[in-house]
């Protein structure tokens, strides 16, 4: 008979969600705490960066980690004139592409203001120079744009009456 040697169960996988025990989660703290901080040593250690992490426990308490220390990263960090100046690039490009932009539609408008000005300008009629054909032309082209403006009758009638009036002849 062989007999069966009892193992642990192995390496078992974690939820990530977070623990509800407070023991549990101070033990949980303190060994990933200490696993990140020799993660950053390595990391110093292999590529010669500077690092710094700065974590607070369930507790409140502050704990840190740099090299070569913690004040002269965030120092250096809060100094970097080349991520502000990197950061003042990108925004200034933001700015200028909205600016292009807005220009672009300013010169879209200006042309379309443009070419109604022009159309104004070739659409200047003068009703004692028109023929009698063009005068019903006018008159039925008229009539079908009232009709598909849907205008009331009452409304065109009010206006025609101005149109008839002393007053617009009198600089006609």
């Amino acid at each position: 008979m062989t007999s069966k040697k009892k193992g642990s169960t192995g390496r078992q996988r974690i939820r990530m969600a977070k623990i509800e025990k407070e023991s549990h989660r101070l033990v949980a703290f303190s060994k990933r705490r200490a696993g990140l901080f020799k993660k950053a040593s390595e990391l110093c250690t292999l590529c010669g960066i500077e690092v710094a992490i700065i974590v607070f426990s369930p507790a409140k308490k502050p704990f840190s980690f740099g090299h070569p220390n913690v004040y002269s990263v965030l120092d250096r960090y809060r100094n970097n004139t080349s991520f502000q100046q990197q950061s003042k690039r990108l925004e200034n490009t933001e700015t200028r592409n909205e600016l292009s932009l807005v220009l672009s539609k300013v010169e879209e408008e200006k042309k379309k203001g443009e070419a109604m000005r022009k159309s104004s300008e070739v659409a200047k009629w003068s009703v004692e120079e028109m023929s009698l054909l063009q005068l019903q032309e006018m008159r039925s082209a008229l009539e079908e744009l009232r009709n598909t403006m849907m205008v009331p009758p009452s409304f065109i009638n009010t206006m025609s009456g101005f149109y008839n009036s002393s007053y617009v002849h009198a600089f006609s």
